[in-house]
C-alpha cells in the first residue's frame, strides 16, 4: 500500500455547525464504529438470503488489447498490434454481477438489441448464473457498448488509450416499456431492494420509476439509485450515491471541500426526498449524509494509489443497498460500501468483489 492501512470503519461525525474533522477520527468518531465488525460480518452473511432488483441500462464492457508496435506513418498516432478481447458486465449488468458475487438472488430488468452485444450479454449473464428472465429484446434497439482500447506489453501495465461508444438512438420503444413493467410487475413484489442503474440510455422511464416506487412501498423494498445525467427526477427514493462531480452539478455549487460537501449535500438530499446520501470522493473516501442530520466523512479504504476506477460506483451502489437490506444501519452500509469499493479500484478492468475478500478485509481493520 502507498500509505499505512485505515481503519475501514473510521468516520468523522459533523452535527450543526461544529468543524469537520480532517484525517483520521478523534475519539468520537471512534467509538461510533470501534468494534463493528462482528455486526459487519453479520450483514455480510444475510447477504445470501436477499433478493434484489437492478433495473436500468445493461451495458456490454469490451476491452481490446494490443502491444505498441511503431508510430504510423498516415498520423501521428501509435499503432498497436492486437493481442486479446475481453468482455465483461457493465452498467447496470454490472450492478446486479457486484450483488450476485456478494451472495444475493439478483434479477436484472433492461433492454438489449437483436446484435451480437445483446447476445454476448445474455451469454455473460449466464456463465454467472445470472436470471435473464427480466431482459427484453427490442427490435432495431442497439446494445449499449463501451469499448476501450488498451496498450502495453507484456510485462508492463496496460494503458487505456481511447475509448469508443456505441449508444442507442434513444428511450426504449412504448412495447418495450410495456414488457420491461410486465416483468417488474411480476418479478418486483418478491424482492428486498431494488437498484436503478442509469446511464442516461433511457430504461427507467418516468412511467417505470412510478412502478417501482409503487412496488418498494408495498413490500418495504429499499430502494437507491445512481443516475449519470438525471438524477433530480429520481425523487422519494431511499438512497442515492452520486459521486463528487456529480453532487456538484447537482449542487450548482462547488464541493471541494468537507464543509462544502454537506452544504451540497443536504440541498440534494433535500431536493431528492431522500433518507440518504452517499457521496463517492475518489481519494477522499466517502461522505454519508442522514435526512436525521448526522455527517459521516468515511477516509479512503486501503491505498490512494487506484489501478482501475471502472465500474467502482456500481459496486458502492450494490454493497451499500444489499447492506441496508440486511438491517444494516446506515453508517454500517456505507462502511461496508467504502471497504468493497476500496478492493475493487485495485482491480484491473470491470470488476467484482467476493464476500470473503469483505470480511478478511473487515478482519483486518476491526483487530
Amino acid at each position: 500500500m502507498g500509505v499505512p492501512a485505515r481503519r475501514a470503519a473510521c468516520a468523522t461525525r459533523l452535527r450543526g455547525r461544529r468543524p469537520p474533522r480532517r484525517g483520521r477520527l478523534g475519539d468520537q468518531g471512534a467509538r461510533a464504529v470501534k468494534g463493528t465488525g462482528k455486526a459487519l460480518r453479520r450483514t455480510i452473511d444475510a447477504f445470501a438470503g436477499r433478493s434484489v432488483v437492478v433495473i436500468g441500462d445493461l451495458i456490454l464492457d469490451e476491452y481490446l488489447f494490443g502491444k505498441p508496435a511503431r508510430i504510423s506513418r498516415e498520423a501521428p498516432v501509435l499503432i498497436l498490434r492486437f493481442a486479446e478481447r475481453q468482455v465483461f458486465l457493465g452498467g447496470a449488468a454490472n450492478a446486479a454481477h457486484n450483488a450476485h458475487a456478494l451472495g444475493a438472488r439478483v434479477i436484472p430488468i433492461g433492454a438489449i438489441g437483436p446484435d451480437d452485444a445483446g447476445e454476448e450479454l445474455v451469454a455473460l449473464f449466464g456463465s454467472a448464473g445470472i436470471s435473464t428472465d427480466g431482459i427484453v429484446t427490442e427490435r432495431g434497439r442497439t446494445t449499449p457498448v463501451k469499448t476501450r482500447i488498451m496498450a502495453g506489453g507484456y510485462q508492463a501495465t496496460r494503458q487505456q488509450v481511447v475509448r469508443l461508444d456505441r449508444e442507442p438512438a434513444g428511450e426504449p420503444q412504448p412495447t418495450t416499456e410495456d414488457a420491461l413493467l410486465e416483468r417488474l410487475t411480476a418479478l418486483g413484489p418478491r424482492v428486498d431492494a431494488i437498484v436503478i442503474s442509469d446511464y442516461g440510455y433511457g430504461t427507467v422511464t418516468p412511467r417505470i420509476f412510478v412502478h417501482v416506487k409503487t412496488i418498494a412501498r408495498r413490500v418495504n423494498a429499499v430502494v437507491s439509485v445512481d443516475s449519470r445525467y438525471q438524477m433530480p427526477r429520481f425523487t422519494g427514493v431511499t438512497a442515492a450515491t452520486p459521486n463528487e462531480a456529480e453532487l456538484e452539478q447537482l449542487a450548482g455549487v462547488p464541493a471541494d471541500d468537507e464543509r462544502a460537501v454537506e452544504k451540497a449535500g443536504r440541498q440534494v438530499l433535500e431536493r431528492l426526498d431522500a433518507r440518504l446520501l452517499l457521496v463517492t470522493r475518489g481519494s477522499r473516501g466517502m461522505a454519508l449524509l442522514e435526512r436525521d442530520g448526522a455527517t459521516t466523512f468515511i477516509p479512503i479504504h486501503g491505498t490512494d494509489e487506484i489501478a482501475d476506477v471502472t465500474g467502482a460506483g456500481d459496486t458502492v451502489i450494490s454493497t451499500f443497498t444489499l447492506a441496508l437490506a440486511s438491517g444494516a444501519t446506515p453508517l454500517q452500509a456505507a462502511t461496508l460500501a467504502n471497504v468493497a469499493g476500496g478492493i475493487v479500484v485495485m482491480k484491473r478492468g470491470t470488476a467484482t468483489v467476493a464476500p470473503s475478500e469483505l470480511r478478511q478485509a473487515i478482519s483486518l481493520h476491526d483487530s
